[in-house]
């Protein structure tokens, strides 16, 4: 396990300073990192060549040396520059905390998708870094011929040895980058693919969203737990930050044909990198693409309403915000009495995924928000296309079912798009109401 120290500015007094640092630790911790010291320090502004002042500095290099860390963790993104002055001045190795989320991202990507998107973003964080990670090479030595075979027609032949690498490095990650940009089209083809055949079967849509270690994964296995989700089917749930990366995307079957699919998305974090996001574009085009948003909030960590203002400005970032959302307050037996759980207020319900209180309650709020679309429908169906009573089983409320002379009676209850699908067998009036269905159903066709 490494040894890390963490260091801090504190900006004119940040109320959320102590939570951002105590989150660092977490991250250094999800990163197998042991964290052996910490250095604060409270500033107007940050040095614009090393973050920290100069005298700070010092004081975290004796630190590093005296505890034998190996690397100085940064709350905060450094810029090129920072990065590589601090590293001269500290002679440990530095980490920002986008260098210590793309390392937990790089560790924990399981599918080709979420490796690619992982690789392309920490490519696109090292290119502009190049110079701080090559400070060893020199950039003194090498005339003409010293690039190699670079030396034919000028080119790079009248550069320093460590130029020359640093060139090379920078034109094969930009190769690398635009290799992955084509894979990564590649696959986003196959998801837009994907998406395509579950829109046509006409089942909406629900997306988990929230900042991470909020309860996405548990909520998603209590679901499949309720509404009969095999074993296999059920997903990686860790107290850790971070644990789930690839997005899942499940059936959840309640009964009466009113089935929608659920998806698992990555978490987000304060101080998320744009590279990050814009890498996990594809992936978190499931939320992007959903009919229902539903926002799981840690309801026990004193943070929360932050937290759930970072989830919704990465929402807007994603032009997601538009999308109706349901918010769940998880881990809400924690802070409150069991018993008195699930509570719920308009969109929002206050449950505990773990002790799977509230699931139900739950589902119906997602079936309100859902099908509240559902109309009222009466088809005449000839014998000649049995594809579309197949399609009302599945995908329908039948109310019930006629086998007349010239074809099939159907009352049923579908979302809109299927109704419009089977829109030449409609006949009669629709009702507005439910309770006028029995009148509906024996009138004259």
């Amino acid at each position: 396990m490494q040894k890390v120290i963490l260091v801090g500015v504190n900006l004119n007094n940040d109320p959320n300073f102590a939570h951002s640092m105590e989150e660092l630790e977490s991250l250094a911790q999800a990163c197998d990192m042991e964290v052996e010291a910490t250095a604060v320090q409270n500033l107007p502004a940050v040095n614009a060549a090393t973050y920290i002042g100069s005298g700070k500095v010092e004081e975290v290099r004796r630190l590093a040396e005296a505890v034998a860390a190996e690397y100085a963790v940064f709350d905060d993104t450094l810029s090129p520059v920072q990065q590589r002055n601090l590293q001269e001045k500290m002679d440990v190795a530095v980490l920002d905390r986008t260098g210590l989320i793309l390392e937990i991202f790089g560790r924990r990507a399981r599918t080709k998708e979420a490796r690619l998107q992982v690789e392309s973003a920490s490519l696109q964080y090292m290119l502009p870094r190049l110079v701080g990670m090559r400070k060893a090479l020199s950039r003194q030595g090498g005339g003409a011929g010293a690039g190699g075979g670079w030396g034919a027609g000028g080119g790079l032949a009248n550069r320093g040895a460590g130029e020359t690498r640093l060139e090379l490095d920078r034109r094969k990650i930009e190769k690398r980058l635009a290799e992955l940009r084509r894979e990564l089209d590649a696959v986003e083809q196959d998801r837009r693919t994907q998406r395509k055949r579950r829109r046509e079967s006409d089942l909406p849509s629900v997306a988990l969203v929230g900042y991470t270690n909020a309860g996405k994964s548990t909520l998603m296995n209590a679901l499949l737990d309720a509404y009969g989700g095999r074993e296999e089917k059920k997903v990686l749930e860790k107290d850790m930050l971070f644990a789930t990366l690839d997005t899942t995307v499940r059936r959840i079957s309640p009964g009466d044909n009113r089935d929608f699919l659920l998806s698992d998305t990555v978490g987000f974090i304060s101080g998320l990198p744009h590279a990050l996001v814009k890498a996990f574009r594809s992936t978190l085009s499931e939320a992007v693409e959903a009919d229902l948003l539903i926002h799981v909030v840690d309801f026990s960590d004193p943070n929360y309403r932050e937290q759930m203002k970072v989830t919704q400005d990465t929402l807007r970032e994603l032009k997601a915000d538009h999308i109706p959302c349901l918010t769940v307050m998880n881990k809400a037996d924690r802070v409150m009495d069991a018993e008195a759980l699930p509570k719920v207020s308009g969109g929002r319900i206050c449950l505990s995924a773990k002790k799977e209180l509230g699931i139900g309650e739950l589902l119906s709020l997602i079936r309100e928000a859902l099908f509240a679309g559902m109309t009222a429908c009466r088809l005449k169906i000839p014998y000649t296309d049995g594809a579309a009573v197949s399609w009302l089983k599945e995908h329908a409320a039948v109310k019930s079912m006629e086998y007349e002379a010239d074809g099939v009676l159907v009352l049923a209850e579908c979302r809109r798009s299927g109704a419009a699908r089977l829109e030449r067998y409609l006949c009669g009036e629709k009702p507005e109401r439910e309770e006028d269905w029995d009148s509906y159903a024996h009138d004259g066709v």
